[in-house]
């Protein structure tokens, strides 16, 4: 399986999607409405990269440092399933454009610099103000059966997961939601793939509730918990799928995971990292920063 590079930078300022270089001091300055103050740019080159918290699925084993963040959804009015991407909004700091795009999802800010890892911060689909298709589409190839009768592309629909309160592949515990292999954000000419995963659960009213379920979602944050009532819908959750290690693309419940104690879990093949979707968590890595404008 190939791989992208993945060189986190060393914490030299910090991020929010910056058109050019503008002073830190300036940028400090600036708010946004009650989410998180705009950051600096962390090099002459590139913009948006530095210290960003987000939600992640959590890692739980294996050599990745950190989970794989979370991707808000939204259920059209047609059954279509959709990503959501923060809007971008441009404001004026001493006469210098600075273009963020985040915004406040069940009170922690969603940012676009979430995916600015392994490669994926130079993709068309990442870039702030990028005209990107938000909708969650078939992957080409899938390691579940049941999606040999969608056509790569397609677009996801609420109908394909009726069964998600039964659906099992022989592997680990059966009944704890059906997956899909998809992409997003990955249909314009010559755009590179962004690999997600879906994942329809009947563990996220548990979740939101903080109820007993698969785990003891009493013992999750309340303010994980309000971020995934505002960022699932009709029991479905998305994460990027490119490993934090080695940016290979995992699967759930995958053939080989059992050996690793990962068969109700997220499995990385290439070096055994888990992650737990049952288990969203706030963490903070280092975002790369983007190409400059």
């Amino acid at each position: 399986m190939p791989l992208d590079e993945d060189k986190y930078p060393t914490e030299t300022g910090r991020r929010r999607f910056v058109k050019g270089v503008v002073g830190s001091a300036a940028l400090a300055s600036v708010g946004t409405g009650g989410a998180a103050a705009i950051n600096t740019a962390t090099s002459a080159s590139g913009g948006g990269g530095g210290p960003t918290q987000y939600i992640a699925i959590e890692n739980t084993d294996g050599p990745a440092g950190r989970g794989m963040p979370m991707i808000p959804v939204e259920v059209t009015d047609g059954g279509e399933l959709r990503g959501v991407f923060p809007e971008p909004s441009t404001v004026e700091v001493e006469g210098q454009e600075v273009t963020i795009a985040e915004t406040d999802m069940g009170g922690i800010t969603y940012s676009s610099s979430w995916f600015q890892y392994c490669g994926l911060e130079q993709y068309q689909g990442i870039q702030p103000t990028a005209d990107a298709d938000n909708t969650i589409r078939a992957a080409a190839t899938s390691d579940y059966g049941w999606q040999s009768d969608v056509e790569g592309g397609a677009a996801l629909t609420v109908d394909m997961f009726d069964d998600y309160e039964e659906w099992g592949n022989g592997i680990g515990r059966g009944g704890l939601g059906k997956p899909a292999s998809a992409r997003w954000r990955s249909e314009a000419e010559e755009a590179k793939t962004i690999p997600v995963q879906v994942l329809r659960t009947p563990e996220i009213s548990k979740i939101v509730n903080g109820e007993q379920g698969f785990r003891d979602y009493s013992q999750l944050p309340q303010s994980v918990r309000n971020f995934v009532d505002a960022a699932t819908d009709q029991d479905f959750m998305a994460w990027l799928n490119k490993c934090t290690h080695f940016c290979c693309v995992p699967g759930y419940k995958k053939d080989g995971s059992a050996a690793f104690g990962g068969e109700n879990g997220v499995y990385c093949q290439c070096h055994q990292s888990i992650y737990d979707p049952y288990s969203p968590k706030q963490v903070q890595f280092v975002a790369r920063p983007r190409p400059s404008d």
